[in-house]
């Protein structure tokens, strides 16, 4: 693929984030492979996460393809970047496109980039995850990659204000050992294995992270902090889809 536009926006983020002296905490990028394809599952808990998981990536110089929901492609100005960079829409509606994309890249030696979770979490624990990434896996004989991602969600989250020019806030990108499911393995084993690698990524970037002042909304509440539980999360995501479908 011709890479015009995805060199530049990398480049623009990371003096950003110099700028906004961004304190990068990575490890385990050597588990991204060089080449060959692979799919990289990230936690969910900004808007920015397909910024800083892709970040995972770099070390290992790779360029990782999103698949995002078709209505950031259809922004005036997301949408012509996301294009750009060949990131993979995704209608809800008619998935099967977007997950043919995926294979078709993979087959091609890509890296593709999956938020399993769907959306983001507002309890900042990981929710149950979708099945997609492993069957892509399994059709492609390629790597699952586990990312857990900590500290974007201060930046910009879903019920919060955008807060995008903070500055020396700690960002931990940790990168787990690659899965390797197989075809014709159970597919809901696989699930289970990467929610709980997820998990314990998340839960280890969470507990070592340098800075937590007690009782901060962006803490998840089984850590002291003020974020809703996954039982308030669910009740409130369920709340929010019931009046998004009334006004469709």
């Amino acid at each position: 693929m011709a890479e015009i536009v995805y060199p530049p926006v990398i480049a623009a983020a990371r003096t950003l984030f110099r700028m906004l002296d961004v304190r990068f905490h990575m490890e385990g990028t050597e588990h991204v492979p060089q080449t060959g394809g692979a799919v990289l599952v990230s936690n969910h808990i900004s808007y920015l996460d397909f910024i800083f998981a892709g970040f995972a990536a770099l070390p290992s110089r790779r360029l990782v393809r999103f698949m995002a929901k078709q209505d950031v492609f259809d922004h005036r100005i997301s949408g012509p970047l996301m294009r750009g960079m060949h990131h993979i829409p995704v209608d809800r509606g008619a998935g099967a496109g977007s997950y043919a994309t995926a294979l078709r890249m993979l087959k091609a030696g890509e890296v593709v980039g999956v938020f399993a979770e769907a959306t983001i979490s507002r309890s900042f624990t990981v929710k149950e995850i979708k099945n997609g990434a492993i069957r892509m896996a399994q059709a492609t004989n390629t790597p699952v990659i586990p990312v857990s991602l900590w500290g974007s969600q201060r930046f910009w989250t879903k019920g919060r204000p955008r807060k995008l020019t903070q500055r020396h806030i700690p960002l931990t990108i940790l990168v787990g050992e690659p899965m390797h499911p197989k075809r014709g393995e159970n597919v809901d084993d696989h699930v289970a294995d990467l929610h709980t690698r997820l998990s314990d990524l998340v839960d280890r970037a969470q507990r070592n992270y340098p800075e937590v002042p007690p009782g901060v909304w962006w803490q998840p509440a089984h850590l002291g902090g003020t974020a809703p539980t996954p039982e308030e999360a669910a009740a409130m995501d369920a709340a929010e889809a019931e009046a998004r479908a009334k006004k469709e």
